[in-house]
């Protein structure tokens, strides 16, 4: 019998991928023992059936077949004898599946992907010309799609890839989390293969909450704003990181996990509330004399967060070193109404085809009047919540229904526009009566 790290290297595949197989039964005659798959000398290596469906293409030929958006792992893993022939724009095309525009962002967020996964693969040559990384900084109002965006590449990716909140951060020593505690969740997804979290992703979510506190250099521990900005440095640029093995704090007789942060890409999503104000001084201030009149711009008042530069970024309070170790710097348009009424219908995974699911699943069919959409669409819009308040919203509207039906025997139910409008007045009404 032998291990899964010994068929690994027999097959020319990752142990990953053949403990992947093990546990989906593919592999004959396989057995756990003490936590570890056991395999049989004589254990041929399972067909790959994504070859046939065009997914994937042997490297040595087959230009001809189509490649589908799902997966580049056999692309990352040189040693494969499979290629997988993906590019940016299938990237781009498995996001648009899930998310509704956005297409500045999407086309940023699978370049960089795209690059990561080259830099990756990228051989040493005689010219010694060394691929740098380009971590991004993505910056939307709420709800437009930045989270969201980070969990549906992870979908597509099969390298260790972790979201992390930036909230809960603070300076060694202090209450909170350590920002080595990034890598112990990457660590985590990668069952603690660090070679393989060496070269993962992480998307540090909320990073406008670490901005400084004062317009000034704090001169006194700034334990969640500039410390934690100053301890993320070394990570971005990329060094040798000791990790504590199962988070939590640092003690001195704890081992440590040295992880090379070098190959591993961050992407950084933050709200920054306020912003618009930054941009706008910015933007009016004029230059004086008689060529002034000449550079006159007209400005979209309305979308101000499509004129983010780097010094918006300094004014707000991120420190100018780490905004110079997150080069690519793109932003989310804010959400108009064609926008929230396509997000609650198109998606792959939108909040209505959720819900005719969930009835689904009670054996009724569940439909809704086309005038209630724009009814939910409109009262997204008066919340300014993006597309997080359309659940919501949605939620009020279906809670009642949602308790009645399992006892109940019906086969269909329809959402009328008059019950929406009930169920949010009586919402409200109880609201108002309990604040």
């Amino acid at each position: 019998m032998k291990s899964c790290k010994e068929k690994a290297a027999e097959w020319g595949i990752s142990s990953r991928a053949v403990n992947d197989m093990c546990k989906k039964g593919k592999v004959a005659g396989a057995v756990k023992e003490n936590g570890t798959w056991r395999i049989p000398d004589d254990a041929a290596k399972p067909a790959d059936k994504r070859v046939s469906t065009g997914k994937y293409v042997k490297k040595s030929g087959g230009k001809g077949l189509k490649a589908l958006p799902i997966g580049i792992s056999d692309y990352v893993r040189a040693q494969s004898e499979y290629y997988y022939v993906d590019k940016t724009l299938l990237i781009k095309e498995f996001l648009d599946q899930y998310i509704i525009g956005q297409d500045d962002a999407k086309r940023y967020l699978s370049v960089a992907v795209y690059n990561h996964y080259k830099r990756l693969l990228q051989k040493v040559d005689k010219d010694d010309i060394e691929i740098e990384k380009s971590n991004i900084i993505m910056v939307g109002s709420t709800g437009t799609g930045k989270t969201l965006l980070a969990r549906t590449i992870a979908k597509l990716l099969h390298v260790p890839f972790t979201i992390v909140d930036a909230t809960v951060l603070t300076e060694a020593g202090y209450v909170g989390e350590d920002i080595e505690s990034l890598l112990t969740r990457l660590l985590q997804v990668a069952d603690y293969n660090v070679a393989e979290a060496e070269r993962g992703i992480v998307f540090i979510d909320e990073i406008d909450k670490i901005a400084r506190k004062g317009d000034n250099p704090s001169i006194t521990r700034d334990v969640s704003g500039e410390g934690v900005q100053q301890g993320l440095l070394k990570l971005l640029e990329g060094s040798i990181v000791n990790v504590p093995p199962q988070g939590g704090r640092k003690h001195p007789d704890q081992k440590m996990i040295p992880v090379n942060t070098k190959n591993i890409l961050f992407i950084c999503g933050g709200a920054f509330d306020g912003i618009e104000r930054k941009i706008a001084q910015r933007l009016n201030t004029h230059v004086v004399g008689y060529s002034a009149a000449k550079d006159v711009v007209k400005i979209d008042r309305g979308n101000l967060m499509q004129y983010i530069a780097p010094q918006d970024l300094k004014s707000f309070g991120l420190i100018p070193e780490i905004i110079g170790r997150l080069p690519i710097l793109t932003y989310l348009n804010p959400l108009d109404r064609t926008a929230l009424r396509n997000i609650l219908t198109e998606p792959k995974n939108s909040i209505i085809k959720q819900y005719v699911k969930l009835f689904e699943m009670d054996g009724v069919k569940l439909e809704f009047q086309p005038e209630v959409f724009e009814y939910i669409v409109d009262k997204a819009i008066e919340y300014k919540l993006g597309a997080r308040g359309l659940r919501s919203i949605v939620e009020t509207i279906m809670m009642d229904v949602m308790f009645e039906i399992p006892s109940q025997k019906a086969k269909k139910y329809e959402v009328t526009l008059d019950f929406a409008k009930q169920q949010m007045g009586k919402a409200n009404i109880s609201r108002m009566q309990t604040a």
